[in-house]
Order: C-alpha cells, then structure tokens, then sequence
C-alpha cells in the first residue's frame, strides 16, 4: 500500500469518519479507521458497530492495500502538518509510514481482516432529498429526543416517508416535536423507522458537507443516507413509536399570537428563580397579555408580564420553562402561535406563517 495526497483534501474526510469512532472502546480495532485503496483512491471507514461513514479521497496510488490505523492519531498529525503540504502514506512491515517535507511518523496497524463489516440489507424503498432541507428537518425536532430513557425506542427519531413527504418526529414522553418536508412525488408507500439519537446527532454535523440533494434508502435494519462524497449507515432501533397523532390536541379553542424574542427572553429572566429540579413557571392568560410568574423553595419570586394578540376567556397554566426556551430556539419566525385549550390540556407551538413544524408541551401542575 504506497499513495500520496494533499494534506488539506485528507484532514477534513478523516475529521468526518472519526467522528463516529468512539474514544473508549473496548474493542481497540473500533478505535481505527479502516484505509483502503481501491481505483486509484482512497476509502476511508470508520465504525462503532451501529454507524458506519464511508468517503472517497482522490489520491495519486503506487500500490493498492488496506489497513487499519489509529483514528485519533492520524487526524492529529494530518492537523499539525502545514497547509496545502503532501504527505506521502506507505506500508512497511505492519507499520504505516506518513512523511511530509522533513517530517516522518510511524503508526501502529491492525489487520484489516478484523475490522467489522456492516450488515448490508436491500432497500426496500429509496428516496431523495435536499441536504440542507434534511438538515433543516432533524435541526427542527431533534432537541425533544429522550436521552437514556428506558423506553428506549424514545431515545432517537422518528423518520417517516410517504406520498409527498418526508417526516421527523421526536418525543421523550413530555413534549413533541415534528417537521415536514413537503415534495412531490417522494413515494406512495408509506415507511417508518427510528434512527438512532448518536445517529441522528452524526447526521446533523455530516449534512452541511454533503449539500446538493442525498439519497435516502430504507431497509429492514438499516437507514443509509448517500452523496457524491459519503455514505452513512446506521442500524435502527427496534421498537415501535409512539402514535403522535394522537398526541396533538384537536380541540385547542384558545389562540395566542406572541412575540417569540420578547416571550423568549421574558422566560429567561423569570426563570432564573424557578424550582432548579422541576422548572415550572406559570402563565396568566388574558386579554392582550401574558403574565409569567415563577418562584423556588427560597421564597424567592420573579414575573413579568408582556402584551400579546389574544382575545378570549382567561386561563392560567404552567409549564416546564426549558420545553418552552427549546422550541422558541429553533422557530425562525418573528412571532409564535400558541393554542391552548384548558389548564390540563397540552399546548400547541407553531410558526403562524409556515406549516411545516409543530411542537407539543404537556403542561404540569404547580
């Protein structure tokens, strides 16, 4: 195994794979990425048995080979070796040796026979989408995943195709979230999977690379997403999801048009003396306003009021403050619509211009 490469098309690719390979593992061959020169370039892969990346470096091959190296510390030296430099990659006696001008390193190796292969099933359907719009949908939804709940097919992310769309949903069982991406033509069967929450985390930091549009194929234990450069797999989680239609109230009669800055930071100011386990704060409800108040086990009190587009009968119900903060930070719009329909019923978060996310709070008692 003998090629040459520039170094600033390398340090970026090698960046990407590692960022699936895990730093404590048990099994020192997951902490390696598997090197492999096939058609004059060369694949870089890295694995932590439930997602693998895959990409192609354009390089000037001698002679063809695989092995496996230190993720870690390739990336290292691949970082502090100067821009627009050539490092030159060769196999000596199990050792992969690098040099670059003056500079020459050895890294340790182990046989690519060891390093594990994905499981590879057939897609069962297959379907585009633009990389930054994906991107858009799993940035939406993904902040209301659970994270270690013994439900554990809650701890990731619902991904749905049907006629016309692409869905995201996420819940951790106290609020959800849900985007759309509407297209023509995606597919008239309707699929769902759940992908896992580190899967769905590598996606987000992989889409800004990819941009243009990617393939989506759906399999029985797979989902791989596909571009010109990479290609990401992940096994699914094996559970079903939860019906979330059925979790979005129907009979909201009570309909709040906000700010979204000013309700934004007046929760952040008046939570600052919430209780600092549960995060309740209270919202008044009446003509023209929102009155927000919260205290903790001090004794201590904050609230504030701001005016917002509602006409209607009063109402007084209380949230969790960060479930609120979390969908206020992701919708783009200037303002927010709520809709309420009593003190026990979950409220609706929406972009009044945009049909295309929907968030669900389930209120709690103070």
């Amino acid at each position: 195994m003998k090629f040459s490469v520039d170094r600033d098309s390398l340090l970026r690719p090698i960046q990407q794979v590692s960022g699936v390979v895990e730093r404590r593992q048990a099994l020192p061959i997951l902490q390696n990425l598997l090197l492999e020169i096939q058609n004059g370039k060369l694949l870089i892969t890295g694995t932590d048995l439930e997602i693998e990346l895959k990409t192609y470096v354009e390089v000037s091959a001698e002679e063809e080979g695989l092995v496996t190296v230190p993720a870690r510390k390739l990336f290292d030296i691949c970082k502090e070796i100067p821009d627009q430099a050539k490092i030159d990659f060769s196999l000596k006696q199990n050792r992969l040796e690098l040099k670059s001008g003056r500079f020459r390193s050895t890294l340790s190796t182990l046989p690519a026979d060891d390093f594990p292969s994905f499981d590879e099933s057939e897609p069962n359907l297959t379907v585009e989408a633009d990389a930054k719009e994906f991107k858009l949908l799993l940035d939406k939804t993904s902040f209301a995943m659970a994270h270690q709940d013994v439900r554990f097919f809650l701890n990731g992310m619902l991904i749905e195709s049907g006629q016309n769309f692409l869905r995201a949903v996420a819940t951790d069982g106290h609020r959800l979230a849900l985007s759309n991406i509407q297209q023509a033509g995606l597919n008239e069967k309707e699929v769902q999977v759940i992908v896992p929450r580190k899967a769905v985390l590598e996606l987000q930091r992989l889409l800004p690379e990819l941009g243009g549009s990617v393939k989506i194929e759906f399999s029985q234990a797979n989902l791989k997403v596909l571009s010109d450069s990479y290609t990401f797999a992940t096994k699914l989680v094996d559970g079903k999801f939860p019906d979330y239609q059925r979790v979005i109230p129907k009979d909201g009669s009570k309909v709040v048009l906000a700010e979204r800055d000013e309700l934004r930071q007046a929760l952040n100011r008046t939570s600052i003396l919430s209780n600092e386990k549960f995060r309740g704060i209270r919202l008044n409800l009446s003509n023209a306003q929102i009155e927000l108040s919260a205290n903790n086990p001090e004794q201590e009190e904050a609230e504030e009021s701001i005016s917002v587009d509602y006409q209607g009968e009063e109402l007084q119900i209380g949230f969790n403050v960060s479930y609120l903060q979390d969908v206020l930070n992701v919708v783009d719009n200037e303002k927010v619509k709520i809709t309420l329909h009593d003190s026990n019923s979950s409220a609706i978060l929406e972009d009044p211009d945009v049909d295309q996310f929907l968030y669900v709070v389930m209120p709690m008692k103070l």
